[in-house]
């Protein structure tokens, strides 16, 4: 029997969502390095169209941005997929914002990865998003593709168990594929990468770095992140907050300007996997305040690297990083700065605790493998071909 023919449906790099670049990427290499006699896998996405912001005057503008970025998403790409339908047995979109793709791929061999319901907010919770009737109409659009397909797959089970409560989706076809962590993300020191991120972020000499990975999206909670590393630069006077991320908000900066933090932020955009490696393993702390998460990818990248976490007592986050990880409740300032605070003063204090902490935190990211979670998907696959009965789609892992 020839190879499975699989088509990885992934974003347009040029939208610049890194996380969901990582997924696609290794779950590529993966199928590649240890699937290949069974399945052949292709990232497909066709080239970013610039029509608006080609315009005179209108690069950068946000209406230009998002006409391209609607064009590209809702015209462009499902004219490219109908070009290549032939060639493929199943395709598989991973990142469930792209759903409505869904409408113009057979929906009985395609699986949408669902990493969180974000996307979907001003449809199923029109009163914490409210958005145009436009807007809604094509989410609804993307949130009936994600409903069509055969299988949905799901960072965690929270975001699963979410998916179902609200009959989104049929609970036999949600199924928990946990993301992994890469070889890269690890306590080895990496020279080079180490001198890259040097160059990038000069290290202050003898200070503590706080470290947050992410965007400036309001569920990531940034207003909370700068007012904890604010209230901590004034109890630490060699504390400083590193960011990994889009820039921020001038809302955002206005929380920085004046403030103990004022001239110890450092804001840089995206890095290699190398790079951010290096971060981590320089970072005293790294710290998550997100509101809500599909996964939380910066608790198994610390937690390989030696880095303990203090993160948002949120279930999602609570699966991921299990007892390996300090949480406190969602918004409560002083509480994070108190465990915060505690956690500085134990790796000073006492060192038999912290490297127990950094211990226990690298043994929890073992349990997250890339290889797994492309050896779930290539079954899932299998289970897809037209010639295999449904009663043989594996159970949530």
């Amino acid at each position: 029997m020839r190879p499975l023919r699989v088509a990885l449906c992934n974003d347009f790099p040029e939208e610049g969502w890194p996380s969901m670049d990582r997924v696609a990427g290794m779950l590529h290499t993966q199928l590649q390095r240890e699937h290949a006699r069974s399945i052949e896998a292709d990232l497909v996405c066709p080239p970013f169209a610039r029509r608006a912001t080609r315009l005179p005057g209108a690069n950068g503008l946000k209406l230009a941005s998002s006409a391209d970025r609607f064009l590209n998403r809702f015209h462009d790409y499902p004219q490219a997929l109908a070009r290549i339908l032939p060639h493929y047995d199943v395709f598989h979109i991973v990142d469930h914002s792209y759903a409505h793709l869904v409408h113009a791929l057979p929906a009985d061999r395609t699986v949408v990865t669902c990493h969180d319901l974000d996307a979907f907010r001003s449809v199923i919770a029109p009163e914490e998003e409210p958005r145009s009737a436009a807007f809604r109409r094509k989410t609804g659009q993307i949130l009936d593709g994600l409903r069509d397909a055969a299988l949905v797959t799901c960072d965690t089970a929270a975001v699963r168990d979410e998916l179902v409560s609200r009959q989104l989706v049929d609970p036999a076809r949600a199924i928990v594929v946990h993301l992994g962590v890469s070889d890269t993300f690890s306590t080895r020191s990496d020279h080079g990468a180490e001198e890259e991120a040097e160059r990038a972020v000069p290290r202050a000499r003898g200070g503590i770095e706080l470290l947050h990975v992410g965007s400036t999206a309001p569920r990531k909670r940034l207003d909370v992140l700068l007012r904890v590393c604010s209230a901590l630069a004034e109890r630490f006077p060699d504390v400083r907050l590193v960011r990994v991320g889009d820039p921020l908000t001038a809302e955002q900066e206005a929380l920085v300007r004046g403030s103990a933090l004022d001239g110890r932020y450092i804001g840089i955009s995206r890095v290699s996997e190398r790079v951010l490696a290096a971060l981590y393993r320089r970072a005293a702390l790294v710290l998550l305040p997100s509101e809500r998460e599909g996964f939380g990818l910066p608790i198994v990248e610390a937690l390989a690297c030696g880095v303990p976490l203090v993160a948002s007592d949120i279930a999602v986050l609570r699966e991921v990083g299990g007892s390996a990880v300090e949480y406190r409740p969602v918004g409560d300032v002083a509480a994070w700065v108190k465990a915060v605070d505690a956690l500085l003063r134990e790796r000073e204090g006492d060192p038999r605790a912290w490297a127990s902490r950094r211990e226990r935190g690298i043994a929890r990211a073992q349990r997250f493998s890339w290889a797994t979670f492309a050896g779930t998907l290539a079954s899932l696959y299998v289970a897809l071909r037209p010639s295999i009965a449904p009663a043989m789609v594996p159970q949530a892992v």
